[in-house]
């Protein structure tokens, strides 16, 4: 069942959902509002033939951290990471669903291509990725309205959530823009 807004207000305040920060003038009847953070990460298309998913390199992308009252110029069909700003705590019988705002995808901006969904026991910000499939630039401003959280109640809590030793979860308590770790999988 999707949380009505009255119920995300409830389980932010009694502090069995983590939102920080939290603002209540976010919250729309179904979800809250989430901003863009202050971090990018872009390919370096330029120096590179290829990705390899098995095989971890730092050289493909470039970090690029934006002043709160710079725009970030999104380009054409053009990829980078972003993050929320706030910080999301999940408990075991919770999930997210991370969503683009209507009006910035009208506008051709994609938040994400997979990531999606939010696991419950998750804690750390949320990583976008950002994709513009329009045919002119876009401002990313941090601190903007990028995305919306939906929550959904599990029909019972998570027996290994998010974080559990078992699962090896390479993102728990991630900051900033963090690229993949998928690499981790052939170790």
């Amino acid at each position: 069942m999707i949380l009505s807004d009255a119920s995300i207000r409830k389980l932010v305040e009694s502090d069995g959902l983590g939102i920080d920060p939290y603002d209540p003038q976010r919250v729309q009847p179904a979800s809250i509002d989430v901003c863009l953070g202050t971090q990018f990460r872009v390919m370096r298309n330029s120096r590179l033939t290829h990705i390899d998913p098995r095989v971890h390199d730092n050289s493909i992308m470039d970090t690029v951290d934006v002043p709160i009252d710079e725009p970030f110029v999104l380009h054409p069909g053009e990829f980078a990471l972003g993050h929320t700003s706030e910080r999301l705590r999940l408990p075991d019988n919770l999930v997210g669903i991370v969503n683009g705002k209507s009006s910035l995808g009208r506008m051709g901006l994609q938040v994400h291509a997979t990531a999606g969904f939010v696991d419950p026991g998750f804690e750390g910000v949320i990583v976008l990725e950002l994709s513009n499939v329009a045919n002119l630039p876009i401002l990313l401003r941090p601190g903007m309205k990028i995305a919306q959280m939906v929550f959904q109640h599990l029909d019972q809590p998570a027996e290994r959530p998010y974080g559990h030793p078992d699962l090896g979860s390479k993102y728990q308590g991630q900051s900033g823009a963090v690229a993949s770790k998928y690499s981790e999988n052939y170790r």
